[in-house]
């Protein structure tokens, strides 16, 4: 779908088809949701700028690729964000994060802020902002404007499931902050939930419905 790049490697659409049944168990959600994010992590830093340093092999010296510019930020909305957390922070350790609180109010399904914490300077990082799902992208657009609000300039946000009306709200709301996502699904049904989607990420991986 245009405004979102999908991420189709085999092992992310294999681990994303058992995360859908109904039922797969919290455990097992929450370990397939971290492994899954290690994948969708590598693909979102793919062109990561590089620099050269010279370092001592065993053997000799050489110019080594190490990756340039500041620590990356990822900036996770609460509370579901933190399954996909765990899993970069796996890949990239030192990584900084911020962490962003904002719930989907169920009647208005308007986004309520509650909470905000990020590290310094993030004009000159990238932010990489995760929540499992786009779904109307009313959270998503009000937790990327906050970060630019701090000063954040180059973004990237990433979930695991999108629906069509959440990608052309988010991208219209926010056209210089590329999508990326594990599957594009059909539509949102009238609670604002994904279809066919995997129910409610949070519950399913906390265990709290």
């Amino acid at each position: 779908m245009s405004g979102a790049t999908v991420i189709n490697h085999p092992l992310v659409q294999h681990k994303l088809t058992i995360m859908r049944r109904k039922e797969t168990s919290t455990a097992s959600f929450r370990r397939l949701l971290r492994e899954i994010s290690t994948l969708l992590c590598y693909e979102v830093t793919r062109d990561l700028d590089l620099t050269y340093e010279t370092i001592e092999t065993p053997i000799q010296e050489m110019q080594a690729p190490v990756l340039e510019g500041k620590k990356l930020v990822f900036a996770t909305i609460l509370r579901a964000g933190n399954g996909l957390l765990e899993g970069m922070l796996d890949l990239v350790p030192a990584a900084r994060v911020s962490h962003i609180g904002v719930y989907r109010d169920h009647d208005t399904l308007e986004p309520v802020e509650y909470y905000f914490k990020a590290p310094e300077s993030l004009s000159e990082r990238l932010v990489i902002v995760v929540d499992p799902m786009l779904a109307t992208g009313n959270s998503s657009i009000a937790a990327v404007e906050k970060l630019k609000e701090r000063g954040a300039k180059n973004i990237r946000f990433l979930c695991l499931l999108a629906a069509p009306e959440g990608i052309k709200n988010f991208t219209e709301a926010h056209p210089d902050v590329p999508v990326f996502t594990a599957a594009v699904d059909d539509h949102l049904n009238e609670k604002g939930y994904i279809v066919p989607g995997l129910g409610d990420a949070g519950d399913r991986m906390y265990g709290t419905k």
